[in-house]
């Protein structure tokens, strides 16, 4: 019989929004390098790997590039963003997020993070969220990305907990399906059409609370 006992949250839209700092970083590669990039084409590369979005941004532009030179290009991405990331704060959790995390603490769950971002920890130190964790996975420590079910297996197996007692939280696509072929019941946070292979789905992170999600746990 299925038992609610963990928490697994995305850390990207779900506990803070660093979309508008990974938005702003790609344009500034993709400028560099001469490839048009506004914010349509951003949702492409929503919860998906660095080096995945760079292929897809390099596709976009008709650009191809060695191996060696996309690593390069994907590191000076990544310094755009890590410098970009420094002015993060407490104050820059998501309305509700905290006290949810409490409220899942207080009922003696188990809690997880598993991100597609290699730039967690900083992130999560800046936040003050990390006593809130009991394990974090980022996508440097899987092979697999999203919308492969590894980084919440993963975050599963580091917590003890088998994975259809866990819930797992995302706003993205690729997130949900990583979710649900984990075979874990997944809450979706953002547009409910998008997020349709959510067993539930919130507006925003501040519908979140723990007697709604037994109830619906199932």
């Amino acid at each position: 019989m299925k038992q609610l006992q963990a928490v697994i949250f995305d850390l990207d839209g779900v506990i803070t929004d660093t979309a508008e700092f990974h938005y702003l970083a790609w344009k500034q590669l993709a400028e560099e390098l001469n490839i048009p990039f506004d914010r349509a084409f951003n949702e492409n590369l929503k919860g998906i790997g660095r080096l995945e979005s760079l292929e897809l941004i390099l596709e976009h532009g008709g650009i191809q590039l060695s191996e060696q030179e996309k690593q390069r290009q994907a590191s000076i991405k990544n310094d755009h963003y890590k410098e970009m990331i420094k002015k993060i704060t407490r104050d820059d959790v998501l309305p509700g997020v905290r006290p949810f995390m409490e409220e899942v603490k207080h009922a003696g769950l188990k809690t997880g993070l598993a991100s597609a971002s290699k730039n967690v920890a900083p992130v999560i130190r800046q936040l003050e969220v990390q006593d809130l964790l009991d394990t974090v996975v980022n996508a440097a420590e899987v092979n697999q990305g999203k919308p492969h079910p590894e980084i919440f297996l993963t975050a599963a197996k580091q917590l003890e907990i088998q994975p259809e007692h866990c819930v797992g939280i995302e706003d993205a696509q690729a997130g949900v399906q990583a979710i649900k072929a984990a075979n874990m019941f997944a809450i979706g946070v953002g547009d409910s059409q998008a997020l349709k292979e959510a067993d539930w789905v919130v507006d925003s992170p501040e519908q979140l609370n723990m007697s709604e999600v037994k109830k619906r746990f199932t």
